[in-house]
């Protein structure tokens, strides 16, 4: 292993943007391992996450070791022509068209659960709890699956950005371990807040429905950080829309803790008035009796 590419400032360029991009083409994938780790026992979550994304590293890792196959990968097997249109299906659009689909099946199916309240009837029901719940293989395994899919063009990316394995490899492992430590902080959010889990259950459909699209061939062809622009778009709609959620979370909060404070206050000046009314009734009353007292003794 030569170490010495690490002298030139080229290696050192190509590894932190691989890093950035790795960590940017990996948020899918994350809000996918959150979704599907959250159908695991709670106690089981923490390690799902873990192994799942120890997995993905591992599986990127090997597709880098054939990195000069890989690029064969968007070369076309079969065409399609229908006239009105026509692809060249490669290895890689027939990946991307199942794995597409899968997130598109996945994010319906998950949409449904949570309109139908099946977590929280999980919680009452042994019948519900054992439809919602996976096995930790099961689980990892799908993140496994899915990983290869979100992996593609990011390991395709790396191979054209680096000349260098080691560097690849490397811009792999820090970015999964950056992930390891915020995988659990941001899964744990988005299963809190329903209105996130939703959010994010959103933006798996869309990304499969712009990974079926790919597959097929019909996308800008304007690319960004090595993205097409529909795709890119996509993602500033979501952090927009993540935003605009917690905007509206501060406020509900602020709401609730000010209806609190006025509920207690309006409770303790009902508790002040009505002491002040019984020390003045009292007060009329000691008057009365000692002007009949006076009375009296007159």
């Amino acid at each position: 292993m030569d170490l010495s590419i690490f002298a030139s400032p080229e290696a050192w360029i190509s590894l932190v943007t691989l890093i950035f991009l790795e960590i940017v083409l990996g948020v899918d994938n994350i809000v996918f391992i959150s979704i599907t780790s959250n159908r695991l026992p709670e106690e089981k979550q923490h390690i799902g996450r873990k192994l799942g994304l120890a997995g993905a590293m591992l599986s990127r890792c090997i597709f880098l070791c054939f990195a000069s196959y890989l690029v064969h990968m968007v070369a076309p097997l079969f065409t399609i022509d229908l006239g009105f249109f026509a692809h060249g299906f490669s290895v890689r659009d027939i990946v991307l068209l199942l794995g597409g689909a899968y997130l598109i099946y996945k994010g319906i199916d998950e949409m449904r659960d949570v309109l139908a309240l099946t977590e929280e009837k999980a919680s009452h029901s042994e019948e519900h709890k054992a439809k919602h719940q996976i096995g930790l293989g099961q689980a990892i395994g799908t993140i496994m699956v899915m990983d290869i899919v979100f992996s593609i063009d990011s390991v395709i990316t790396a191979v054209g950005l680096a000349n260098y394995l080691i560097i690849m490899i490397l811009a792999v492992v820090i970015a999964v371990i950056m992930m390891m430590v915020f995988i659990d902080p941001i899964s744990d959010f988005i299963n809190k807040h329903t209105e996130m889990k939703i959010l994010a259950l959103c933006f798996i459909s869309v990304i499969g429905i712009l990974l079926v699209l790919d597959s097929l061939g019909i996308n800008s062809g304007i690319e960004v950080l090595d993205m097409h622009m529909e795709k890119l778009m996509v993602y500033f709609a979501m952090v927009f829309a993540f935003v605009l959620e917690l905007i509206q979370m501060r406020w509900s909060s602020n709401f609730a803790k000010w209806k609190q404070e006025v509920a207690s206050t309006s409770a303790n000046d009902g508790t002040v008035g009505k002491m002040a009314c019984e020390e003045a009734s009292a007060d009329v009353k000691a008057v009365e009796a000692g002007d009949a007292s006076k009375g009296e003794s007159e």
